[in-house]
């Protein structure tokens, strides 16, 4: 006789629930973050008076664009995550 196939989720208990919520804050928390300082630096060219930060910081501007695309990426993923637990209730 065959095993039958193992689970697919996770039990729903206190401790899982509690461990996910953690993640989804931390990833949200992450998000926020990343796109804060992607915005900031390519902001700063704009703002800053001394034309030595200007040059600065206008250099750094692709990595002021993947760390704001990273940050909205990771602000996507809690938004799905939040829209399935929201579903599943």
């Amino acid at each position: 006789m065959p095993l039958p196939p193992p689970p697919t989720q996770k039990p729903d208990n206190a401790a899982n629930r509690l461990a996910s919520n953690k993640a989804n804050t931390d990833l949200l928390i992450k998000g926020v973050l990343c796109a804060l300082i992607g915005a900031v630096i390519l902001v700063a060219p704009y703002v800053a008076r001394s034309p030595s930060v200007q040059e600065l910081m206008g250099g750094a501007a692709i990595m002021g664009w993947f760390s704001l695309v990273l940050g909205l990426a990771l602000m996507g993923l809690y938004a799905q995550r939040w829209y399935a637990a929201s579903r599943w209730r």
